[in-house]
């Protein structure tokens, strides 16, 4: 078939290990890491060009690996040394990509719908956190996701992994809150930004025109900026003895409120 690496020494490995290990490297070359043939699925539906397949022929057959590449597509064999040396999962389906990185600009968003609901995480750093977002976004089908003043790198594989790879098929945005706000207010979408401080529950309020649900850290909430540029400032009532939940969580009653009441409109 072509070509084949058998040695975690080789110097495309080497670059490969910086692309699954360094945000720097990601970044740098506009390229990352996307493992298993569920994620690698989901990719290329979400338009991500990838670049080079490698797979371990015990786990994943020249046939799959024919059948997943796109025109242009370098497909590698490799051996269990070099796999094991670029997986970052202990269980997988020994296919590992090359895919190209997007530029996730606010004005790229397309929306599914004239009433857009969108999900904004202010500031969260645990990749797990931000996997957890995407999910909760892609069980309520939301129009996009926009990360506010983003302190991860999106491609980081504990990133794609806690997703699920909904990363790849969600419409998200990288913005300074200051420019989330102006595109927000630009495009008269409705700001509700969950906080305890000058706030009303979030069940008493109409969320069928074009909102924005804004979420912040569970250590520091929202900066002054999402408080003040709130149509209205939202809490979810707590009834127990610490006063957050997790950041995942809090959304997912949000945005499913807002679900509850465009689905019965």
């Amino acid at each position: 078939m072509g070509k084949l690496i058998s040695s975690p020494q080789n110097p495309l490995i080497k670059q490969l290990v910086l692309l699954k290990e360094k945000s720097r490297s990601r970044k740098k070359s506009g390229q990352f890491l996307v493992e298993g043939k569920r994620e690698l699925a989901l990719a290329i539906e979400g338009g991500y060009k990838v670049e080079t397949l490698l797979f371990l022929p015990e786990l994943f057959s020249e046939y799959e690996a024919e059948t997943i590449s796109q025109n242009g597509i370098e497909i590698i064999e490799i051996s269990k040394e070099v796999f094991q040396k670029l997986a970052h999962r202990d269980t997988t389906e020994g296919v590992i990509a090359v895919v190209q990185s997007k530029h996730h600009r606010l004005n790229d968003l397309k929306f599914k719908s004239k009433t857009p609901l969108i999900l904004v995480a202010e500031a969260p750093e645990k990749p797990g956190n931000i996997g957890a977002l995407l999910r909760t976004a892609d069980a309520a089908n939301v129009d996009a996701v926009i990360i506010a003043n983003p302190k991860s790198d999106l491609y980081n594989p504990n990133i794609i992994r806690s997703s699920v790879g909904c990363v790849f098929t969600t419409e998200i945005a990288m913005a300074s809150s200051d420019e989330a706000i102006a595109f927000l207010k630009n495009n008269d979408i409705n700001i509700f930004s969950a906080i305890l401080q000058e706030s009303k529950p979030y069940h008493t309020h109409d969320y069928t025109l074009a909102t924005a649900i804004v979420v912040g850290t569970e250590a520091t909430g929202l900066t002054q900026e999402w408080r003040v540029a709130a149509t209205q400032n939202i809490s979810i009532p707590m009834q127990g003895v610490i006063d957050s939940m997790n950041v995942s969580v809090a959304a997912g009653i949000l945005i499913f409120e807002a679900k509850r009441q465009r689905d019965f409109k």
